[in-house]
């Protein structure tokens, strides 16, 4: 299993005059408990089953698990997730040596931009850009898996 390393901030400027690609993703969840959430996602025209260990104590280091699977399969396993469905773009932007996720999100969650970025190591150096804002890692309400059960619109 492998270890994910990953650092999260709200987006605070305009960030998509860099942006290379965008996706939009469709997500819901099999169990969103801490320890072991299930994910079941359509990105584009891929499916994907991952599944995610508890973070740290920094919340930047978690385990994960992931693997491609049909795009019909990730539609019927939606069907079956529980309530609340995590609908959003995601953006690709270059910054230095890194590539930031951008997710824009929709529906309930209208409103939140997130940024990510995967790093080797907590203490990895990396550059911030002009957009980025304030860091939420570890703060458990912009977990997707959060996210679905109380939505950004409701806080």
């Amino acid at each position: 299993m492998a270890q994910e390393v990953e650092r999260k901030f709200l987006v605070k400027g305009n960030f998509k005059e860099y942006v290379h690609k965008e996706t939009r993703i469709t997500q819901g969840y099999l169990s969103s408990v801490p320890e072991r959430t299930v994910r079941v996602r359509v990105k584009g025209d891929k499916g994907f089953l991952t599944i995610k260990g508890i973070g740290n104590e920094s919340g930047a280091s978690r385990f994960e698990w992931e693997k491609e699977i049909s795009v019909s399969d990730a539609q019927d396993l939606l069907k079956i997730c529980e309530p609340g469905v995590i609908d959003k773009t995601r953006y690709l932007v270059k910054a230095g040596e890194h590539t930031f996720e951008v997710d824009e999100f929709y529906g309930e969650n209208e409103g939140l931009t997130v940024a990510e970025i995967e790093l080797s190591t907590e203490g990895e150096a990396f550059e911030k850009p002009e957009w980025l804002g304030e860091e939420v890692t570890g703060d458990t309400r912009y977990f997707n898996s959060m996210l679905m059960k109380n939505p950004y619109t409701k806080w």
